[in-house]
């Protein structure tokens, strides 16, 4: 990875997450030679870059103007009119120049015999960009940065240590910037104090705010909320993206089946299009056919079962509510089965668990929680904004799906993540290194110095957690309306403030560092819902009386 030596003193760094954006940031500041912690609250691989099946879009050809151009239409379309043009330019012209950092890096991407990268395509692209490793795309980067990381002597990695709050250089004053990070040690139950020049927040999303999600079990929102807690400007919280094919064979954390599985062909059919489909195949005797005719997504897009994530998933959740049923079906059985099992090992391993066969059995898949289009405020740099102003605070950064780019807009097109989130991390890490960051001398607070030795342990949250879960899914959810939007402000009003209390008179604890964040978040989500005034990408009121009326 080519580094640009900038001449100012070297920073204390704390990044906060350890996915594809906090460890590609680290790496480049580490070489540059500023002192990295990075800040993880399980092992550095337990993030959701790791469950990232799909891919990483890009044009590794600059010259290739027409695909360049394609590739940004179809993020501004998928966006549903509300990307940052700029933003979206950027990020697919700097593409090549970070895929090739990746590689340096030792990320293996998969190509053809003859050499040249693989590339699929999945929803809402109209073209073969996607750049991946099978379906295992994400575990191939994080893999990589790992080994980089832990062999890397500038950057020493915080294990099972959470991140409670960001310290402020003046407590009264939050522009003056970030001094540091209080967190919780999971193992020795003792707060840590850690001095930082510069914060970067790459803690990922909050896919754990809804009762189904395919998000790891450390996506609550630490990030958005001690941000928001800061002072910096949150935004575009109503765009919740959920994923239309998460399979529900297993209780718990769906598993997500992959976006390039409906790129390779895969339809999405309800039980009445798999009674249509089953029986033609039986009265013809070959099932070589395409399903899609049958496939109920054409009654809400001309693109069926390519259609971006907010269409579809809008699309099985009206018709699971018609019908009562618990599922639609993913079908694959027209489609060469050895072809499938080579090119999506992942999907084929889970689904044999469950006595099912890729390329012959449906797969029972529903809508899960799955990414976080909004998030905290941020330039081009990643600088994070000071809550409403047009100022950033100086030492804060947010990178990945934390933040709020501008690149996605209103929904985010399959597989831009983890290409915003590379471009993002080079563009923090650069910007430290070419501007000096005043290192704070004086003494940091330690955590609530008056009065920690009276908090005591609190009862257990699990049912507070799932009350808050099951709100969100049910009065916030997919399809929203104002009556229900209204009753979820009232929950979780009361809710906020029976966290408040117990946080204000207990010992901290990773169960309830973690509540006392999502119940902020979902706040955030709710407040950000009730003042959309249309329907876009992925906030859809039925009260809203527009041209978007239909799901």
């Amino acid at each position: 990875m080519p580094v640009r030596m900038g001449a100012t003193a070297m920073s204390r760094v704390s990044i906060i997450g350890s996915g594809i954006a906090g460890l590609f940031a680290a790496l480049r500041l580490a070489d540059a030679g500023h002192v990295v912690t990075i800040i993880t609250k399980k092992r550095a691989k337990d993030s959701s870059t790791n469950w990232a099946q799909g891919g990483i879009a890009a044009i590794l050809d600059k010259t290739n103007s027409d695909g360049l151009d394609s590739h940004i239409n179809d993020t501004l379309l998928a966006g549903d009119g509300y990307c940052d043009f700029s933003i979206v330019e950027m990020v697919v012209k700097e593409a090549h120049l970070r895929i090739q950092d990746l590689i340096d890096l030792g990320v293996d991407f998969q190509r053809n015999s003859d050499g040249e990268f693989s590339t699929a395509r999945e929803g809402g692209h109209r073209e073969h960009r996607i750049l991946h490793a099978k379906d295992a795309t994400g575990r191939e980067i994080e893999s990589a940065l790992i080994r980089k990381s832990e062999a890397h002597p500038n950057i020493n990695i915080l294990s099972n240590t959470l991140a409670i709050d960001l310290i402020r250089r003046n407590y009264s004053v939050p522009e003056q910037g970030v001094a540091g990070v209080w967190c919780y040690n999971q193992i020795t139950k003792e707060i840590h104090t850690i001095p930082s020049d510069v914060v970067i927040l790459a803690t990922g999303g909050v896919g754990v705010l809804w009762e189904k999600t395919t998000n790891p079990d450390v996506a609550t929102g630490d990030g958005i909320a001690m941000a928001h807690r800061f002072g910096a400007e949150i935004k575009d919280m109503a765009f919740v993206q959920f994923h239309p094919t998460a399979s529900i064979l297993k209780e718990g954390r769906p598993f997500l089946v992959t976006e390039a599985l409906r790129g390779h062909g895969a339809v999405i059919l309800d039980a009445e299009g798999m009674n249509q489909w089953t029986e033609m195949c039986k009265n013809d005797g070959e099932n070589n056919a395409n399903p899609e005719k049958f496939s109920f997504t054409n009654e809400f897009t001309s693109m069926g079962s390519l259609a971006t994530r907010d269409v579809l998933a809008r699309a099985i959740d009206t018709v699971l509510k018609r019908t009562g049923d618990a599922c639609v079906f993913l079908v694959t059985s027209h489609l060469d089965t050895v072809q499938l099992n080579d090119s999506f090992p992942t999907v084929s391993k889970h689904l044999r668990e469950f006595g099912l066969q890729l390329g012959i059995d449906p797969i029972p898949v529903a809508p899960a929680a799955h990414y976080m289009v909004g998030g905290i405020k941020v330039n081009r740099h990643g600088q994070a904004f000071l809550n409403k102003t047009e100022r950033v605070i100086p030492s804060l950064y947010a990178i990945g799906e934390v933040a709020c780019t501008g690149m996605h807009g209103a929904n985010r097109l399959a597989s831009n993540s983890l290409l915003e989130a590379v471009v993002f991390a080079h563009n923090a890490a650069s910007h430290i290194i070419l501007n000096s960051h005043e290192t704070f001398t004086q003494p940091l607070p330690d955590w609530r110095a008056d009065g920690l030795q009276q908090l005591k342990e609190h009862a257990p949250l699990r049912n507070d957690l799932r009350s808050l879960q099951h709100l969100m899914l049910n009065e916030v959810g997919i399809v929203r309306s104002n009556q229900r939007l209204y009753r979820a402000r009232r929950r979780v009003e009361l809710l906020e403030k029976e966290i408040s209390l117990i946080w204000e008179s207990s010992t901290p604890t990773r169960e309830l560092i973690e509540l006392r964040n999502l119940v902020q978040v979902g706040s955030l989500v709710v407040e950000d819902a009730l003042q959309q005034s249309s329907n876009r990408g992925l906030h859809f009121n039925i009260d809203l009386k527009d041209d978007k009326n239909e799901p």
